[in-house]
């Protein structure tokens, strides 16, 4: 159990770190070759979009080997980020959205993957601590990935950044070859199989505790998504900072989610992952109130925040999926839970891009309304009940 969960671990901080590195080079990339921060953020809605292909993309995982299928995907994704050094002037930029587009692709199918590997490669009751250090990891390295990945881009440009993000799901491809897996137990379950889509969502619509536990996720995922161009607005407008600052930005939201990482499975098993996903959902909030102060360390303090509370959710989600799915749907249903919790972020990226017009401040005001009603909405309806999720059960 213990070197399964530290080459997870480790493959976390290594995608962790690349893509991290890369996403926001990409954004600033593209900033530098068009100007504009509407453009800058859309990168973001390539990343997301593939999500909506996840119920079909998870179909694929409950059919052929996983693990295989994980290790020619970071392969894959590494040579395509090198055929960023291609880039030279704003009529190669399309190529950045490409890798984005591809980067999307990867999201979904190791995501799910991972999703699928853990039962069999960890007990049921260490999933939660292992989610959470997995989450503490990869939201950590935003810590150090992106002002490596800023400074790098302002030493050597956008091509240095690449070479150094392809590097990372080489050795994660390495890593996912040497975990030991056991054979998934034997389940029993009263859901029709079916299509990728059809059989996922039947599995999430039949437990309430997936139900709530995703919804939430998907609230603060798209609000996050919703709030990005206000973020570079505030940053370079209404702070009149340089678009680098928004490395620090990350950086800051990283802290916040080592911390929380760490403590998050502990609470799963004290609470329930409702009760933390509500927990995280309010947190995320209250980190975007933080940032319409007008003064710099109130949006280090907002991002310290909101990196501790949207790890909480998306942990809860998946956590919640993990152990509550059948072993042979489970590809299906956490790809579609992905697509659930981050799918709706290809619309909202696009809105908030279009929204920042009229503002920053409203657009992330609103987005912290729109995360307290759902906190406050699911907190109500589970105020009477016992703690969901303290003790789960694969197959239950």
């Amino acid at each position: 159990m213990r070197r399964n969960a530290v080459l997870f671990v480790a493959i976390s901080l290594l995608s962790g770190f690349g893509s991290t590195a890369m996403s926001l080079v990409a954004g600033i990339w593209i900033l530098d070759l068009t100007g504009s921060p509407s453009r800058a953020a859309l990168t973001g809605l390539c990343v997301y979009a593939p999500t909506l292909a996840g119920p079909w993309l998870g179909a694929l995982l409950d059919r052929v080997p996983r693990r295989p299928l994980l290790i020619a995907t970071n392969l894959l994704l590494a040579a395509s980020l090198l055929s960023l050094l291609a880039v030279r002037t704003v009529a190669q930029s399309w190529l950045i959205f490409a890798v984005a587009l591809t980067y999307g692709i990867s999201y979904v199918l190791l995501d799910a993957g991972e999703s699928a590997l853990l039962p069999v490669a960890l007990p049921a009751g260490a999933l939660g601590d292992v989610n959470g250090w997995r989450s503490s990891a990869q939201e950590g390295t935003k810590l150090v990935a992106p002002l490596a990945g800023a400074g790098l881009y302002a030493w050597h440009g956008g091509a240095a950044v690449a070479v150094l993000s392809a590097a990372m799901p080489v050795i994660a491809a390495v890593l996912y070859a040497a975990l030991r897996l056991t054979a998934a137990p034997a389940t029993t379950t009263n859901v029709a199989p079916g299509p990728g889509l059809r059989a996922g969502l039947a599995v999430l619509a039949g437990h309430g505790l997936l139900r709530v536990t995703v919804t939430l996720a998907a609230v603060s995922i798209a609000v996050s998504g919703f709030a990005t161009a206000a973020q570079y607005e505030v940053v370079t407008v209404g702070l009149g900072l340089a678009a680098t600052f928004l490395g620090v930005l990350v950086s800051a939201q990283g802290a916040g989610s080592v911390v929380g990482g760490l403590i998050v499975g502990r609470l799963i098993a004290r609470r329930g992952v409702t009760a933390v996903g509500v927990a995280g959902t309010a947190l995320f909030a209250i980190g975007l109130v933080a940032r319409c102060l007008p003064w710099w360390p109130a949006l280090l303090v907002g991002a310290v925040i909101g990196g501790i509370g949207l790890p909480w959710t998306l942990t809860a989600a998946v956590t919640a999926v993990q152990t509550h799915t059948p072993p042979d749907r489970l590809g299906r249903v956490a790809a579609t839970a992905n697509t659930v919790m981050f799918g709706p972020t290809a619309l909202a990226i696009p809105l908030g891009a279009v929204a920042v017009h009229l503002g920053a401040r409203p657009v992330l005001l609103a987005g912290a309304a729109l995360c307290l009603a759902a906190a406050a909405t699911v907190a109500r309806r589970s105020r009477h009940r016992p703690p969901a999720g303290a003790t789960v059960h694969i197959g239950r």
